[in-house]
This record gives C-alpha cells, sequence and structure tokens, in this order.
C-alpha cells in the first residue's frame, strides 16, 4: 500500500466519523452558505503571475516546513503579495492542517481560498463551503470518472468552483467534463514523490483550452514559470518554496514581484 492509498483509507474513516458528530444541517447553517465567493479561474486569466499560494505545514515527504507562523500571517503576506489566489491544506494526520486554518484563512483575506483536501465525499464539500472556501481540489488518481463528475457538479450547485488534479494521460482522459473549471498536472508523482515539470509539458497540449491550466508541485523558480507558460499554464500552485523561508509573505512578495 502506497502513501496515497493508506491517506484515502484515513480520510474514508475520518468522513464516518464526523457525519457522526457533525450533521449536515450544522454546516448548511454557516455563515459562508449565502456569502458569494470568489473566482480563482477569472483571477488567473487576467494576472500576470498567476500564483496561488499554500499555506502548508508539513507534507509526507517533509516532515516539517514550518510551523513558526498563524495562518492569519502566512495568508495576509500572501494576499499583500499579491497572489491570486491561496490553497490550505487542511488534512490533519498527514499534512499538519485543519477546517480551522481555512475558516481562519477566511477571515483574513478577501481573494479566493481552496480547500486542499482528498476529497472522496460530497460531506467533505459541504465542509469546504461551511468554512468560507471558495474553492475545492479533486484528485483524478484517488477517484472514478462518475465520482468526478457527481462531486464536481454538487460542488458547483454550491457556488464553488473546482481544480481537478491530474498526473497523467490516463487520468486527464476520463476527467476531462464541463462541470471542471480548472485543470491541474501536479509534477509530484503521489506515489513515489518524484517531481519533474515534463509532467506538466507533456499534458499541456490535451488539456482542452476552456479549462484554466495550473500547474503544482516542484515550481522553485522564476524560471519553472517561464518555461510552463508557453505550453498554456496560467496558474502556478507554489507552498514549500515560500513556507520553507523565515517569512512566507515576503518569499511570496519578492518572487511575484519578478513576475510581473
Amino acid at each position: 500500500m502506497n502513501i496515497l492509498d493508506k491517506i484515502i483509507l484515513d480520510k474514508r474513516r475520518e468522513v464516518v466519523l464526523k457525519k457522526s458528530i457533525i450533521p449536515v444541517s450544522q454546516l448548511e447553517a454557516s455563515v459562508f452558505f449565502d456569502k458569494q465567493t470568489i473566482s480563482l479561474s477569472h483571477n488567473l486569466r487576467n494576472s500576470n503571475s498567476g500564483i496561488i499560494a499554500e499555506h502548508k505545514r508539513r507534507s509526507p515527504s517533509k516532515a516539517e516546513i514550518n510551523y513558526g507562523f498563524t495562518v492569519e500571517e502566512v495568508v495576509k503576506g500572501y494576499e499583500t503579495a499579491g497572489a491570486c489566489g491561496i490553497s490550505v491544506l487542511t488534512d490533519g494526520k498527514y499534512f499538519g492542517g485543519s477546517l480551522d486554518d481555512l475558516l481562519l484563512a477566511r477571515a483574513s483575506v478577501n481573494i479566493p481560498l481552496l480547500r486542499k483536501e482528498f476529497i472522496v465525499d460530497e460531506y467533505q464539500i459541504l465542509e469546504a463551503k461551511a468554512h468560507g472556501a471558495d474553492l475545492i481540489l479533486l484528485i483524478a488518481a484517488v477517484l472514478s470518472r462518475e465520482e468526478i463528475k457527481s462531486l464536481s457538479e454538487f460542488a458547483h450547485r454550491l457556488g464553488l468552483e473546482v481544480l481537478l488534479e491530474v498526473h497523467n494521460q490516463e487520468e486527464l482522459e476520463k476527467s476531462i467534463m464541463p462541470s471542471l473549471d480548472m485543470i491541474g498536472v501536479n509534477n509530484r508523482n503521489l506515489k513515489t514523490f518524484e517531481v519533474s515539470l515534463d509532467f506538466s509539458k507533456e499534458l499541456a497540449a490535451q488539456i482542452p483550452n476552456e479549462f484554466v491550466k495550473v500547474s503544482e508541485s516542484g515550481i522553485s523558480s522564476i524560471e519553472a514559470i517561464t518555461e510552463l507558460k508557453p505550453f498554456g499554464y496560467q496558474g502556478f500552485l507554489i507552498g514549500e518554496n515560500f513556507m520553507k523561508t523565515n517569512n512566507a509573505g515576503q518569499a511570496a512578495k519578492e518572487f511575484i514581484s519578478q513576475l510581473k
């Protein structure tokens, strides 16, 4: 069993437990259910930088990235830096995140927030909406085509955008459908943790232009973005590169300023 399989197994158990404690009606009573969401796809299409900055304390491949700053400090720094949107990790066991992080981020900034999570159930999409997210992530590697369709359509009914993450041609081919807004290519193989920009380059031409193309993971230089833009990428998700510094917001500001 690889790390992704373990995460999904734990996630399915976690969702069952949460459902037994917090009813859907409680999530739907959140003040955010009537709030107009902010479009990340629009921001990316109209940006020179296309940066989606991530709040990420740790990951399975890096035991600890940064526990030294509050969510508020990080996300406000990202907003000031000019990020198009912010990705907030909400998985606890493997990434040190929580839904409280999403809530605190929503209270701190007024730019699009992505709930970065291993979503396997509609309940998690309701959680995302209830805690102030503007969009969700769906990972093709762990979902069937039918699941991608039902979950993405459910998200749209709640007013949330959908970023669909793929890693290879097979995942891309099974996933293309009208209920997606953005298609992201993860440059990190979630099973081996190998990182290469070639994943983004190889799949770019096969992503229809109606979807915003996003390149994720392993982006740590201006050169990498300059290399990917000719392939049609308008979004670039960067987490570790900013979070591993002493000031994530300042690091993002310096990075983005070089792209404008």
